[in-house]
């Protein structure tokens, strides 16, 4: 489970619109906009190097963030969106809604897995193909995952990895619910599944009567 909540320092933004968030971004800030949890929608900016570094730390959609605004009181965040330069791959938005430690919320959660380098599919040839290197959980806002963890400590070639097979953190269950997804799977190794293609053949072409025999038996 995540530990302390994380705060995330922002300012109230002066004005809205278009024009308000070109002069944010020129006074070196990312504008931004926080709502939910029944109060109007507030306008703020972030400091652009300070976002960019967090954001930059991985897991930030998925973590619950404590915003600290200077002469009001913190509140819990999570991030529902942001935007970004489509040549620098920058950010130039963000979307953060509010939430209560009791709220419940629809979040992706990484997939981590573990024993990969002992795993007995993995080691004997086999190849593990991550289907899903993210689920979709319905948490508790107080109690977000950092991450959703695989062992594959008893894994074998063949062998298919399902949501029904991982133990989920308490409270937490799958959003899709109409069918046992697949999240990873270890596969024979190419070379194994063209050996047995060959056999294959070669008992196909042995069983097919050639025109020799068709003439001894007449």
């Amino acid at each position: 489970m995540a530990g302390k909540i994380p705060d995330l320092n922002a300012k109230v933004r002066a004005g809205t619109g278009k024009g308000a968030a070109r002069q944010a971004r020129r006074e070196g800030d990312v504008p931004g906009i926080v709502y939910g949890g029944g109060t109007d929608p507030q306008s703020i900016s972030i400091p652009f190097n300070y976002l960019l570094t967090k954001l930059r730390k991985g897991g930030f959609m998925s973590t619950l963030h404590n915003l600290k605004i200077e002469g009001q009181e913190d509140v819990r965040v999570i991030c529902r969106g942001v935007q970004r330069d489509v040549v620098k791959d920058l950010p130039t938005h963000i979307d953060l809604m509010r939430l209560k430690r009791t709220s419940r919320v629809n979040i992706f959660i990484p997939v981590e897995f573990l024993n990969a380098d002992t795993c007995p599919g993995v080691k004997k040839g086999g190849v593990l193909t991550v289907v899903r290197n993210e689920v979709e959980l319905n948490v508790l806002a107080g109690e977000i995952p950092d991450s959703i963890e695989i062992d594959l400590a008893d894994v074998q070639i063949g062998d298919t990895i399902s949501i029904s097979n991982v133990t989920l953190p308490e409270g937490a269950t799958p959003t899709i619910t109409d069918r046992d997804f697949v999240i990873a799977n270890v596969a024979a190794p190419r070379a194994l599944l063209s050996d047995d293609e060959e056999e294959g053949e070669e008992v196909a072409a042995d069983e097919v009567p050639t025109a020799s025999d068709e003439a001894a038996e007449e």
